[in-house]
């Protein structure tokens, strides 16, 4: 018989993990933009 307790705890560590380097991207975009010193109106991009 499958262990599905087993299987599910290793599916939700994965997704757990896959949620956590989501948002590490996110922020690390985030402050990359912040750092950019980008304003409203600078080049071609509107705000």
């Amino acid at each position: 018989m499958p262990d599905y307790e087993a299987m599910y705890f290793r599916l939700f560590n994965k997704i757990s993990d896959a949620i956590r380097l989501l948002q590490e991207a996110q922020q690390q975009t985030e402050e990359a933009y912040l750092e950019s010193g980008y304003e409203c109106g600078e080049e071609t991009r509107a705000c």
